[in-house]
Protein backbone atom coordinates (compact mmCIF):
# COMPACT_ATOMS: atom_id res chain seq x y z
CA UNK A 1 0.00 0.00 0.00
CA UNK A 2 1.39 3.40 -0.94
CA UNK A 3 1.67 6.08 1.69
CA UNK A 4 -0.14 9.37 1.26
CA UNK A 5 1.22 12.71 2.33
CA UNK A 6 -0.57 14.23 5.31
CA UNK A 7 -1.92 16.98 3.04
CA UNK A 8 -3.63 14.32 0.90
CA UNK A 9 -5.23 12.55 3.85
CA UNK A 10 -6.99 15.54 5.42
CA UNK A 11 -9.92 16.11 3.07
CA UNK A 12 -12.18 17.91 2.58
CA UNK A 13 -10.63 21.25 3.46
CA UNK A 14 -11.69 24.84 3.04
CA UNK A 15 -9.79 26.54 0.23
CA UNK A 16 -9.47 30.32 0.35
CA UNK A 17 -8.04 33.03 -1.87
CA UNK A 18 -5.44 35.16 -0.11
CA UNK A 19 -4.65 38.52 -1.65
CA UNK A 20 -1.43 40.40 -0.91
CA UNK A 21 0.51 43.29 -2.36
CA UNK A 22 4.19 43.98 -2.80
CA UNK A 23 5.91 47.10 -1.50
CA UNK A 24 5.68 48.55 -5.03
CA UNK A 25 1.88 48.09 -4.94
CA UNK A 26 1.41 45.14 -7.32
CA UNK A 27 -1.28 42.67 -6.27
CA UNK A 28 -1.16 38.89 -6.01
CA UNK A 29 -3.77 36.22 -5.31
CA UNK A 30 -3.10 32.61 -4.31
CA UNK A 31 -5.07 29.63 -3.03
CA UNK A 32 -4.55 28.19 0.43
CA UNK A 33 -6.12 25.23 2.19
CA UNK A 34 -3.74 24.92 5.15
CA UNK A 35 -5.72 27.52 7.16
CA UNK A 36 -7.50 27.56 10.52
CA UNK A 37 -8.78 29.83 13.29
CA UNK A 38 -6.48 29.89 16.34
CA UNK A 39 -8.13 32.37 18.75
CA UNK A 40 -11.58 33.83 19.40
CA UNK A 41 -10.31 36.91 21.25
CA UNK A 42 -8.31 38.47 19.94
CA UNK A 43 -9.36 37.12 16.56
CA UNK A 44 -6.47 35.22 14.97
CA UNK A 45 -6.15 32.76 12.13
CA UNK A 46 -3.12 30.89 10.89
CA UNK A 47 -2.08 29.42 7.58
CA UNK A 48 0.90 27.56 6.22
CA UNK A 49 2.93 28.82 3.26
CA UNK A 50 6.00 27.82 1.27
CA UNK A 51 8.77 30.42 1.46
CA UNK A 52 9.18 30.16 -2.33
CA UNK A 53 5.80 31.75 -3.13
CA UNK A 54 5.28 35.36 -4.17
CA UNK A 55 2.68 35.64 -1.41
CA UNK A 56 5.38 34.85 1.16
CA UNK A 57 7.60 37.62 -0.20
CA UNK A 58 4.69 40.07 -0.10
CA UNK A 59 3.84 39.09 3.49
CA UNK A 60 7.45 39.71 4.55
CA UNK A 61 7.54 43.09 2.78
CA UNK A 62 4.11 44.52 3.61
CA UNK A 63 2.74 42.36 6.46
CA UNK A 64 -0.90 42.57 5.35
CA UNK A 65 -3.29 40.23 3.55
CA UNK A 66 -6.96 39.52 2.91
CA UNK A 67 -8.53 36.09 3.31
CA UNK A 68 -11.32 35.86 0.72
CA UNK A 69 -13.78 32.98 1.16
CA UNK A 70 -15.07 31.93 -2.28
CA UNK A 71 -18.45 30.43 -3.09
CA UNK A 72 -18.90 27.05 -4.76
CA UNK A 73 -19.74 28.67 -8.09
CA UNK A 74 -16.26 30.26 -8.09
CA UNK A 75 -14.56 26.85 -8.35
CA UNK A 76 -13.09 27.48 -11.83
CA UNK A 77 -11.68 30.85 -10.72
CA UNK A 78 -10.15 29.27 -7.62
CA UNK A 79 -8.67 26.50 -9.78
CA UNK A 80 -7.02 29.06 -12.07
CA UNK A 81 -5.52 30.91 -9.10
CA UNK A 82 -4.19 27.67 -7.65
CA UNK A 83 -2.60 26.33 -10.82
CA UNK A 84 -0.99 29.44 -12.33
CA UNK A 85 1.95 31.49 -11.14
CA UNK A 86 1.57 35.23 -10.76
CA UNK A 87 5.09 35.52 -12.14
CA UNK A 88 3.79 34.34 -15.52
CA UNK A 89 0.27 35.81 -15.75
CA UNK A 90 -2.06 38.27 -14.05
CA UNK A 91 -4.26 35.80 -12.17
CA UNK A 92 -6.91 38.44 -11.42
CA UNK A 93 -7.40 39.02 -15.16
CA UNK A 94 -7.11 35.37 -16.15
CA UNK A 95 -9.66 34.23 -13.54
CA UNK A 96 -11.85 37.30 -14.14
CA UNK A 97 -11.70 38.32 -10.47
CA UNK A 98 -12.96 41.81 -9.71
CA UNK A 99 -11.11 43.50 -6.86
CA UNK A 100 -12.27 46.25 -4.53
CA UNK A 101 -10.34 48.34 -2.06
CA UNK A 102 -9.92 47.22 1.52
CA UNK A 103 -10.80 49.38 4.51
CA UNK A 104 -7.93 48.55 6.90
CA UNK A 105 -5.12 47.03 4.78
CA UNK A 106 -3.43 47.66 1.42
CA UNK A 107 -4.17 44.34 -0.37
CA UNK A 108 -7.51 44.30 -2.21
CA UNK A 109 -10.61 42.25 -1.49
CA UNK A 110 -12.25 40.01 -4.10
CA UNK A 111 -15.71 41.39 -4.81
CA UNK A 112 -17.48 38.07 -5.47
CA UNK A 113 -16.31 36.50 -2.20
CA UNK A 114 -19.05 36.93 0.44
CA UNK A 115 -16.54 36.85 3.31
CA UNK A 116 -13.37 38.97 3.24
CA UNK A 117 -11.13 39.07 6.30
CA UNK A 118 -8.64 41.94 6.34
CA UNK A 119 -5.57 40.85 8.31
CA UNK A 120 -2.18 42.00 9.54
CA UNK A 121 0.69 39.58 10.12
CA UNK A 122 1.35 39.06 13.84
CA UNK A 123 4.28 36.69 13.31
CA UNK A 124 5.79 34.14 10.93
CA UNK A 125 7.50 30.99 12.20
CA UNK A 126 9.40 28.40 10.18
CA UNK A 127 8.12 24.81 10.49
CA UNK A 128 9.88 22.24 8.31
CA UNK A 129 9.57 23.26 4.67
CA UNK A 130 6.80 25.83 5.34
CA UNK A 131 6.12 28.85 7.53
CA UNK A 132 3.13 29.37 9.82
CA UNK A 133 1.66 32.85 9.45
CA UNK A 134 -0.57 34.24 12.23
Amino acid sequence: MSQLRISEELYPRLTVLITTCSKDGSYNVATFSFIMPVSFEPKYLAFSISPFRQTFKNLKEVGEFVVNIPTEDMLQKVWICGTKSGKDVNKFDLAKLEIIGSKEVRPPRIKDCPIQLECKVEFMKEFGDHYIVV
